[in-house]
């Protein structure tokens, strides 16, 4: 059974909503985290990427810069432009993009759930990454940015959030991707209970992006227990922010790659390679996004070509049935040479939310490589993985849209 429970939340005054939260603070690149914060002097970017009060040469990992979020968290909750419940509270966190809203439950999520695996994970993690973000919130004494957790749909629950839904949300504005957001605020101690029981009744939640902020925040955790050796597992610090959200809402983009050079082959002499695997079209100058599974986009020599995979490279296995993990058996690893994509330097990774013409610029723009255009992994590829104690090959699943910083604050020690 799960442990979520509610938290009393710091969250930004009611006029300041659309203007404080930002991205998850590993959205950007340093420069564009300094030009939107020099914008926009209450994102809250200044916060969870806190480099940005220092001039350009500063050690982003060094320990003033953690200090520096520290104190202006600080400053901005003693200068009103957050404010504090009262009482612990859930909340209630629609995200409407294109048309398709996701109804997110707010609330805090248990370490020993992670650690006992009753919160499942699909992704591996870097150290260098988890380091930054555990000293991050270790010297803040908060979680700022939320795991993206999901669940099973349950109708109980759906009920207690849709009647909620149907008062005046908390905050309701559209920020300048075009996502509106909405948060509404469960106080009852009735619904509260309610929803917490439920939660005891579900085996399973999965994470659905945020992997790095969830260990930052369990090993964070297990830091202050061993600072606390006669903890009692209700502190605050043994709980991690989430939003929880249905499964079944829930939509995955593709993840496209982009590889700088052909290892040594000329482009037909590729293409000849992977002919055994692969039924090739020429699709010429026509933008090719796959259209199924076991479909691939593929772009190079200044022509797009679909690429469809034949049957034998498929499996029962929830790992190797992926198409990414096939592109990364079959093509990636033994012909480009790229056996560990998660630090070689001659991939990049394009979440699809930026188009498949991104990919032809790569290309062109470094006049040689190749794109890959990627079919959507979906949510039930996901759940099986998880579920099977699996982990995805890097950069498997980008998911839209993103939940923002700073819009719940999780304080846990001041």
């Amino acid at each position: 059974m799960a442990s979520i429970r509610p938290f009393q939340s710091i969250r930004p005054a009611k006029e300041l909503a659309s203007a404080i939260p930002a991205l998850p603070y590993d959205v950007y690149s340093s420069k564009e985290a300094r030009d939107i914060v020099k914008q926009n002097s209450l994102s809250f970017l200044q916060i969870d990427r806190a480099e940005t009060q220092f001039a350009p040469d500063t050690d982003m990992y060094s320990q003033p810069v953690y200090e520096k979020a520290r104190d202006t968290l600080n400053e901005m909750i003693e200068n009103g432009y957050f404010v504090k419940d009262k009482s612990p509270c859930y909340y209630i966190y629609a995200l409407t993009q294109n048309g398709h809203t996701q109804t997110g439950l707010v609330g805090c999520a248990s370490i020993d759930d992670y650690l006992e695996g009753r919160i499942k994970k699909h992704e591996h993690t870097r150290e260098d990454k988890e380091l930054d973000r555990i000293r991050h919130i270790d010297t803040i004494s908060a979680q700022t940015g939320p795991i993206f957790l999901a669940y099973h749909m349950n109708a109980s629950l759906n009920q207690i959030l849709n009647a909620v839904k149907d008062t005046a949300p908390l905050y309701d504005f559209t920020s300048k991707d075009h996502v509106r957001h909405q948060v509404w605020q469960i106080k009852s101690i009735e619904s509260i209970n309610k929803i917490t029981y439920i939660f005891e009744e579900i085996d399973n939640i999965y994470i659905a992006d945020g992997h790095h902020r969830a260990a930052s925040a369990v090993k964070t955790g297990l830091k202050r227990r061993t600072e606390h050796p006669d903890y009692d597992g209700s502190e605050e610090f043994n709980y991690f922010l989430s939003v929880l959200f249905p499964a079944e809402e829930l939509h995955i983009y593709d993840y496209n790659r982009v590889v700088s050079d052909l290892n040594g082959y000329t482009f037909d002499k590729f293409l000849d390679m992977i002919r055994s695997g692969f039924e090739i079209t020429d699709m010429g100058n026509e933008v090719c996004r796959p259209s199924c599974k076991g479909e691939i986009g593929l772009y190079g020599n200044g022509r797009w070509y679909l690429l469809k995979a034949n049957p034998f490279l498929f499996s029962d296995d929830p790992v190797d049935s992926l198409d990414v993990s096939v592109l990364q058996n079959v093509i990636l690893g033994p012909l480009l040479g790229i056996r560990h994509p998660k630090t070689d330097t001659r991939i990049q990774f394009m979440g699809g939310v930026r188009g498949l013409k991104a990919l032809s610029e790569a290309v062109d723009s470094a006049g040689k490589g190749v794109a890959f255009a990627m079919y959507p992994t979906s949510m039930e590829e996901l759940l099986r993985v998880a579920d099977a104690g699996r982990l995805m090959p890097p950069k498997s699943t980008w998911f839209e849209p993103k939940l923002r910083s700073g819009l719940f604050i999780h304080q846990f020690e001041r």
